[in-house]
C-alpha cells in the first residue's frame, strides 16, 4: 500500500521572547509546528497578502481562494470587527479615562509587540516526488480535499476563526495557506474577548490538532480520488527545505541509477546464460571424433558450428557489457566522491550555521535585554512625568493661594521679596506674581471709577 506524507504547520516569525525561542528549538510535538508562530503586525500581514495571493507578479491563475476575498488584510480586519467589536464597546463603556479606551482593536494589537495579530497555517499532502508526474486535472481535485480540511479545522479548533484560505497550484505540490485569528473568551481583565494565540496553540494542542487533521485529510483524499493510500509516519523535528538545483541533480541521479540497475540485471542474466552455454560447448568439444585421415583433425556438425558461433557472439556482447559495467562503476565512484565532498561541505556549512545561529541568538538576547531596559526606562519616565505634572499643579495652586492671601495685605511685598531672596521662587515666578498683582489692583481701580 502506497504512503503519502502530510504536513500541517504554522508559519514562523522570530520577533519573540527568549523563552519562546527556546521552546521553539526544543519542540516536543513531533511536528513542524513551532511554539512562537504568528503574524505579528499589519506590515507582516501585508507581506502574507502579497505572497499568498501572488500580487507581486500578477500571475494568479494557478492560485484558488476557497475562503475570503482578494485582500487578506481586509478579510482579517473584517474578522476583527466580527469577533471583537462588541467586546471593545463594552470595555470602553466601563472606562472613565479616554486614554484607556481602545478606538480600533486591529490597530491596537498591530501596535502591541507582545501579542500577535494573526496566524498562518500551511497544509500539504504528498511530497514533490508524488506530484511530479501528476497532471493539472489531478492536482486541481485537491481543491475538494482542502475544502474539507477547512471544515475539519474549524471543527477541531473552534477558537481559531479563518479569515482567508488560498490554494497554491504553482509550486512543486499543491498546498493550502490559511490565515486566521485565534481568540480567548470570558476574560475578566481587559476586554471580555481577546486575541489568544498562546492559549489556542500550545505544544500539546498542536500535536493533537495535527493528529486529527492528518486522519481527516487522508480519508478525504482516498474518498475523493477513489484511491487507497496510507500516511507516512510523522518525522520528529522540522522539515528541511531542499535547494531546487540539488533536487534536480538528485532526480537525474535517480534516473541514471535506475538505468544502470537495469543494465546490471541484464548483464547478470547474460552471464548466467553464457555460463550455461560454456557447459554446452565443453560437451560438444568432448564429443568430437577424429577424422579417418588425420587423428589431429576432428569432425563437427554444422549445428555444433552454429552453436559455437553463437557462443562467441554472446561472449563478445557480454564483454562489451562488462566494459559498460566498468563505466557504471566509474560513474558511481564519481557520485560517491561527490557525495563525500558535499557531505564535507554540508558539515562545514552546518558548523557555520550553528555559529551564526548562536551569534544571532546572542544578539536577539541582547536586543531583548535592551528592549526590557527601554520598557523600564519608559515606565520610569512616565512616572516621573506624572510626578512632575502633580508638583507643577501643586505649585500653581500654591502661587494662586499666595495671590489670594496677600494681594490685600500690606505685607505682600515683603513676603514676595523674602521668597525670592531665599530662592523659593525664581524671576519668572516673581514676574508672574507681580503681573497678577498689578492686574488685580487695576480691576479695583476700574470698579471705583
Amino acid at each position: 500500500m502506497e504512503e503519502l506524507s502530510y504536513s500541517l504547520h504554522l508559519s514562523n516569525d522570530k520577533n519573540k521572547s527568549k523563552k519562546a525561542r527556546r521552546s521553539a528549538k526544543n519542540t516536543e510535538t513531533g511536528t513542524t509546528s513551532l511554539s512562537n508562530n504568528a503574524i505579528q503586525n499589519h506590515q507582516q500581514l501585508s507581506k502574507v497578502d502579497k505572497h499568498n495571493l501572488r500580487k507581486y507578479d500578477e500571475q494568479q491563475e494557478l492560485i484558488y481562494t476557497i475562503k475570503g476575498t482578494s485582500s487578506i488584510v481586509e478579510d482579517t480586519k473584517n474578522l476583527y470587527l466580527d469577533l471583537f467589536e462588541e467586546a471593545r464597546k463594552k470595555y470602553n463603556d466601563k472606562q472613565t479615562r479616554n486614554d484607556r479606551k481602545i478606538e480600533n482593536y486591529f490597530n491596537h494589537i498591530s501596535n502591541d509587540n507582545k501579542r500577535d495579530l494573526a496566524c498562518e497555517i500551511i497544509i500539504e499532502l504528498g511530497d514533490m516526488d508524488f506530484w511530479s508526474d501528476k497532471d493539472d486535472k489531478f492536482k486541481k481535485r485537491m481543491t475538494d480535499v482542502f475544502k474539507e480540511q477547512i471544515l475539519d479545522l474549524e471543527e477541531t479548533v473552534p477558537n481559531f476563526m479563518i479569515a482567508n484560505a488560498t490554494i497554491h497550484f504553482d509550486e512543486s505540490s499543491p498546498h493550502l495557506h490559511i490565515v486566521g485569528v485565534p481568540f480567548k473568551d470570558g476574560m475578566k481583565n481587559g476586554m471580555e474577548k481577546q486575541v489568544g494565540k498562546s492559549d489556542v496553540f500550545t505544544k500539546v494542542s498542536l500535536k493533537n490538532i495535527q493528529d486529527k487533521m492528518r486522519e481527516y485529510c487522508i480519508n478525504s483524499f482516498n474518498r475523493i480520488y477513489h484511491l487507497n493510500y496510507t500516511l507516512k509516519e510523522k518525522e520528529e523535528g522540522r522539515n528541511i527545505d531542499i535547494n531546487v538545483a540539488n533536487m534536480n541533480e538528485y532526480k537525474k541521479f535517480k534516473r541514471e541509477q535506475e538505468k544502470y540497475k537495469k543494465q546490471l540485471k541484464e548483464l547478470n542474466n547474460k552471464a548466467d546464460e553464457l555460463k550455461n552455454k560454456s557447459n554446452e560447448i565443453n560437451d560438444i568439444i568432448d564429443s568430437l571424433k577424429p577424422t579417418i585421415m588425420n587423428k589431429n583433425n576432428f569432425t563437427i556438425s554444422n549445428e555444433d558450428i552454429n552453436k559455437i558461433k553463437k557462443y562467441i557472439e554472446q561472449t563478445n556482447d557480454t564483454t562489451s557489457n562488462l566494459r559498460d559495467a566498468n563505466s557504471i562503476n566509474i560513474i558511481l565512484k564519481k557520485y560517491e566522491d561527490d557525495i563525500r565532498e558535499h557531505s564535507n561541505e554540508v558539515r562545514n556549512l552546518n558548523k557555520k550555521i550553528k555559529t551564526r545561529d548562536e551569534r544571532i541568538e546572542k544578539l536577539e538576547d541582547d536586543l531583548d535585554d535592551a528592549n526590557d531596559t527601554i520598557d523600564e526606562l519608559e515606565e520610569k519616565v512616565f512616572n516621573l512625568q506624572e510626578a512632575l505634572n502633580y508638583f507643577r499643579e501643586l505649585w500653581n495652586k500654591f502661587i494662586e493661594f499666595l495671590q489670594n492671601k496677600f494681594f490685600s495685605n500690606n505685607k505682600y511685598d515683603e513676603l514676595i521679596e523674602e521668597l525670592h531672596e531665599e530662592e523659593i521662587i525664581d524671576d519668572n515666578d516673581l514676574n508672574k506674581i507681580q503681573n497678577e498683582y498689578s492686574s488685580y489692583y487695576s480691576k479695583d481701580d476700574d470698579l471705583e471709577r
